[in-house]
């Protein structure tokens, strides 16, 4: 049966940053006997797939990497109504699709979360590479504490 709250960690932990919110959830795997109501899911590329993942529950957490303007490992918190995608999509894979374009069919298939946050994670760089950069290496740690206060928020 699916839990009420799922954290799910989206990007490619193969082209460096962009696999932060992988990284992300990985740790809070680590500390999931603190929250028996939460499910941790490394989604990776995500797609369609994240569709089914969350239908239905009461609170969706999404944490990815996010292109935003702000200073390189800046961790931002912000709903789908908060923001407007710029993503180019290319239509050829069920992978490559924008996050905010799942959250509204899952609007429109009624299966969407009362409750969606989405905590951004500005990259130092998005290239082949199967570490973080530094920076945002040296701060998994404080992003596990800001997303484990919104998971004692339920």
């Amino acid at each position: 049966m699916a839990k009420d709250v799922i954290v799910l960690g989206l990007g490619n932990p193969l082209m460096s940053d962009e696999g932060v919110g992988v990284y992300v959830v990985e740790r809070l795997q680590k500390q999931a006997e603190k929250f028996p109501d939460v499910e941790f899911i490394d989604s990776g590329t995500g797609g369609m797939n994240v569709l089914h993942l969350i239908a239905n529950r009461k609170k969706a957490i999404i944490v990815d990497c996010a292109l935003m303007g702000q200073s390189p490992g800046t961790i931002r918190r912000f709903t789908p109504d908060d923001v407007k995608s710029v993503k180019q999509v290319s239509h050829f894979s069920l992978h490559d699709v924008d996050i905010l374009k799942v959250l509204e069919l899952s609007k429109q298939l009624e299966e969407c979360p009362p409750e969606v946050i989405i905590f951004g994670i500005e990259p130092t760089k998005v290239e082949q590479g199967d570490t973080l950069s530094p920076e945002l290496a040296a701060q998994i740690g404080e992003y596990v504490k800001i997303i484990s206060r919104s998971l004692t928020q339920i």
